[in-house]
């Protein structure tokens, strides 16, 4: 049972208030960490797709790296992100044997605006400590833009169980406080290409 201090200034239960609201996380991945989230011919992010009803695209491009949107209702996003931690938990935790390593930490990096990143922190990192404390997960705010963006990553370390409850805790920030001004979306390997292929690439 929470208690009730720990929905902080939030009012009614916010369950109920964002169940309603259509949500986007952004997640910077590399190649291998996109390779066990897709899985043998894309089962495995079709199983992710049908099982939390999120949307899941994944931008194309020979680069490392890549980034993994999930859209819908806010409990499709969680069930999605829960998944795929599971998931890569599973696959990048287990030794060279396939014998589970005991329980690796998983890092998850979200990519946010950095004009949401001063709320995320709070006044004088008292909301990003708070999220650390609460969930138990360490959350790292990079200081730096993406290139060519006006994006930051926020990167999330540990088991499964404390990582869901921490993009949780940001999202709930991140709702509450929309981006101000324009976002420039951070594209890996800025290229063409890249960028037309990644709004052409719906189908896993």
């Amino acid at each position: 049972m929470a208690s009730p201090d720990g929905a902080s200034g939030v009012g009614g239960s916010p369950e109920e208030t964002e169940l309603s609201i259509t949500l986007t996380l952004r997640m910077l991945m590399h190649g291998k960490e996109i390779g066990s989230i897709i899985g043998k011919k894309g089962e495995t992010v079709k199983r992710i797709r049908e099982q939390s009803s999120a949307r899941i695209t994944i931008s194309e491009g020979s680069c490392p790296e890549r980034i993994t949107t999930i859209t819908g209702s806010t409990d499709a996003v969680f069930r999605a992100v829960s998944m795929i931690a599971f998931k890569l938990e599973e696959d990048l935790g287990a030794g060279s044997d396939g014998v589970p390593a005991g329980r690796a930490p998983v890092t998850l990096r979200l990519v946010i605006p950095a004009s949401q990143c001063g709320s995320l922190i709070g006044k004088a990192g008292a909301k990003i400590r708070e999220i650390r404390e609460s969930t138990g997960a360490q959350v790292q705010v990079a200081g730096d833009l993406l290139p060519n963006s006006t994006e930051r990553a926020v990167t999330v370390s540990g088991v499964p169980d404390t990582i869901i409850q921490c993009v949780r805790q940001i999202c709930a920030v991140i709702l509450e406080s929309p981006p101000k001004g324009a976002t420039i979306p951070y594209h890996p390997g800025l290229s063409l290409g890249t960028i037309l292929l990644s709004a052409n690439q719906v189908r896993g």
